[in-house]
């Protein structure tokens, strides 16, 4: 990034060390993360997946949604990283990705709705 002359030096060190900051591009992946969890449903499969590996069929039973509903938001979790599949005969099981990201997440979502793990009962 070529070095900025800010308009008004206002004395921060910050101001000048802002210099290296990432471009917009650097966030972008962290952005589209963000937006996949922008609804209720999907963040209710993450964090679902995040204790269990499960199918379409179970998933749609314990959210209260058509499959074809569950279908949609697992294929945008999938394409973002945050869970992964894996196919048995017919049947597709999905689960958490094993990164750090996920794992991240699945902590931040606890915290804000003060959810009790399982795992850690």
């Amino acid at each position: 990034m070529p070095k900025t002359v800010l308009p008004h030096d206002h004395g921060q060190e910050i101001e000048h060390s802002l210099n290296q900051m990432p471009a917009q591009e650097d966030f972008q992946c962290a952005a589209e993360i963000f937006k996949q969890l922008g609804d209720g449903n999907r963040l209710r499969i993450f964090w679902l997946l995040c204790h269990c590996e499960e199918c379409v069929i179970n998933i749609s039973s314990l959210m209260e949604m058509s499959s074809p509903a569950v279908s949609h938001h697992l294929r945008q979790l999938k394409a973002s990283g945050l869970i992964v599949s894996r196919r048995d005969g017919k049947e597709v099981y999905y689960k958490a990705a094993d990164t750090e990201t996920a794992e991240l997440l699945h902590h931040a979502i606890e915290q804000i709705v003060k959810i009790i793990c399982p795992k850690r009962r």
